[in-house]
């Protein structure tokens, strides 16, 4: 009997997140399986640290190699399916045009539709171009559905839920520390991400500044995670504290000691870390402009979505939530953990399985 081969599969990939290393590691321990990543260095900005390592799973740095000689790497290698995210790199964008007729290449990307006029020119253009390179789009949820199609992508050539966070990690700190909450829920809201303008900080801090000035006597406390060009502008207020960039490893105790999630963005093109904080038990508050929260947040079922670059909307926002009983950001936080089982890393794994097994 002639022994199977492992079906080989390529990410051709810029910048890499602990998140997805982690499904892409949850694939390589499948059962015939090899996963190979070609990388783009950490961004400084975030520089996250995870452990590129793991059997079935291989590493490749994008600078080690010109176009033409990863193009002779892909060709040595074989790959039964290309994953390929966005189409910025042209080395990648042309192996996976030269494989479109032979295996499945498939278009990653986050883009949500927002009608600008570089996405309007994409949309007439996409259709002659990107069908010529990938034969299937794969994106992070419903706004990236809708850029997709408009790129001239068929309902069935696309799917949803590229990206999932570590859903087991997350969801059981909300076990581990739910009856703790419940007890004595902690009236700190959390901010996680970098301190730029698109992120929206100047106007978090002054919001938050501003809700303290209207009510003294509130408890609430603002917690920052992050780093990034804003730094030098984070305000001193006995409220507000600025605890640096945090690796995920000790994200646990920060999720034990606060109760709140705030994402301030500008726009988001999606925003894992809003999944993370729903697995995790959080009543959430997210812009209208966060893609991510289109899948887990349920304005007010389980947290309330505020207007980006709104101050005014921002404090009204503070002053709903911190006029909430305990209980009832409990029973919010317990709403935002049941839904945020819709994507999942073993999901994410039954998809390129999916994407192999079918035709």
């Amino acid at each position: 009997m002639t022994e199977q081969k492992d079906k080989k599969v390529l990410f051709l990939f810029t910048e890499l997140a602990g998140y997805i290393v982690a499904c892409m590691k949850k694939l390589a321990e499948m059962p015939g399986v090899q996963v190979h990543v070609v990388k783009y260095p950490v961004n400084q900005v975030a520089p996250f640290k995870f452990l590129l390592e793991g059997d079935n799973i291989f590493f490749h740095e994008r600078s080690s190699f010109n176009d033409y000689e990863l193009g002779k790497w892909v060709e040595q290698l074989s790959p039964d399916i290309i994953f390929c995210s966005g189409w910025i790199d042209k080395g990648y964008v042309k192996i996976c045009k030269k494989y479109r007729k032979q295996i499945k290449t498939v278009l990653t990307f986050d883009n949500p539709w927002r009608g600008t006029l570089k996405q309007y020119i994409a949309s007439f253009a996409g259709p002659l171009y990107l069908q010529r390179t990938f034969s299937h789009c794969w994106v992070s949820g419903e706004p990236q559905r809708t850029f997709a199609r408009k790129l001239g992508f068929k309902t069935t050539e696309i799917k949803e839920g590229f990206y999932s966070c570590d859903f087991e990690l997350f969801h059981s700190f909300y076990s581990k520390y739910r009856k703790q909450k419940l007890t004595s829920f902690p009236h700190k809201f959390i901010y996680v991400g970098r301190y730029t303008k698109l992120k929206g900080t100047l106007e978090l801090w002054e919001a938050f500044e501003k809700y303290c000035n209207k009510n003294p006597e509130s408890d609430w406390e603002l917690w920052c995670l992050g780093k990034g060009d804003f730094e030098e502008h984070f305000p001193d207020h006995p409220r507000i504290r600025n605890f640096g960039f945090v690796q995920p490893e000790q994200m646990e105790s920060f999720i034990m000691d606060t109760g709140v999630f705030i994402l301030s963005s500008h726009y988001e093109h999606w925003g894992v870390v809003v999944h993370e904080f729903a697995a995790a038990g959080f009543p959430l508050l997210c812009t209208t402009t966060t893609s991510a929260a289109s899948a887990f947040l349920e304005h007010g079922v389980n947290g309330y979505y505020f207007e980006p670059c709104n101050v005014d909307s921002l404090v009204t926002t503070f002053e709903k939530i911190t006029s909430m009983s305990d209980e009832e950001l409990n029973n919010m936080g317990s709403k935002s953990a049941d839904g945020a089982s819709v994507i999942t890393p073993m999901k994410w794994i039954a998809t390129v399985i999916n994407y192999l097994e079918n035709e």
